[in-house]
């Protein structure tokens, strides 16, 4: 499912793209005049945009410590990792077990680009340009191979990627492939924006599709995601606000809107 328009000779810089929209929120620096121009227009309509990214980032975090910390998991996959920035997966994984491997998996050349030069001295990590619906491709990747031993636990991580894929491409069936493929004990942590204001939905998906050349699939309601769930062991405290999910403390920046939400959980594959 690899497409040519993401080869890295291929980039345009004067359309948005969802990963660097992501960074310029986080106070990155890895991104254009297209992309700010973008964010700007959204916080506009939906201005609680920015503090959701913020807190969609530190519940990444969140999980990815408990998961090494509690639960052992020494194997991480990050489909739609977006750009490196501060404490990702591999730098929380491996600040509890050095030995901690990750592949992250990103259809962006510029994902690539900047991450390989950033985990270029990290031989327990790896990016790799693939559209994350192709699993075959994913899990057969040679860096894959390398990393990532299924016979064992592993955490496949679905952060603020699933509105990013179309209804006909099956996101739900997606979560379903991966799983299938894990060994016992392994998790899986899904969470996607959305709403339950029409106007909202509608107004987020098409501004997304048209800003980013249709890259971009859809803001759902809550039950569609608990479809993600389908089946599956739900750790405390279920699917809810990523921002409430086992908070550190009460200092994360509260979202004084809710025209979207964040919203999702962690399963347990048994």
């Amino acid at each position: 499912m690899q497409n040519e328009s993401w080869a890295p000779e291929a980039i345009d810089t004067t359309v948005p793209s969802v990963a660097r929209m992501y960074d310029y929120y986080l106070g990155g620096s890895d991104n254009y005049e297209s992309d700010r121009v973008a964010c700007e227009e959204l916080l506009k309509q939906v201005p609680s945009t920015k503090v959701l990214a913020v807190n969609n980032r530190r519940f990444l975090q969140r999980v990815v410590r408990m998961l090494a910390g509690e639960y052992g998991i020494r194997q991480f996959i990050d489909h739609g990792s977006g750009l490196p920035t501060q404490d990702n997966v591999h730098q929380v994984a491996q600040a509890i077990d050095p030995s901690s491997r990750v592949v992250y998996v990103d259809n962006d050349p510029i994902v690539l680009a900047h991450g390989r030069a950033l985990l270029n001295e990290n031989d327990r990590t790896a990016v790799i340009q693939a559209d994350m619906r192709d699993t075959d491709g994913i899990f057969g990747h040679e860096e894959t191979v390398r990393l990532i031993d299924f016979s064992r636990p592993v955490a496949a991580l679905f952060v603020s990627v699933l509105h990013c894929i179309p209804d006909e491409s099956d996101p739900a069936g997606l979560v379903r492939r991966v799983a299938e493929r894990l060994a016992p004990g392994s998790f899986l942590v899904v969470c996607q924006l959305v709403s339950d204001r029409p106007e909202i939905r509608k107004f987020v998906t098409d501004f997304m599709a048209e800003a980013t050349e249709n890259h971009w699939g859809r803001v759902r309601e809550e039950h569609e995601v608990t479809t993600f769930f389908h089946g599956l062991e739900v750790l405390e405290p279920g699917l809810v606000e990523v921002s409430t999910w086992r908070p550190d403390n009460d200092l994360a920046p509260v979202q004084q809107t809710d025209e979207w939400l964040e919203w999702g959980g962690v399963a347990r594959l048994g």
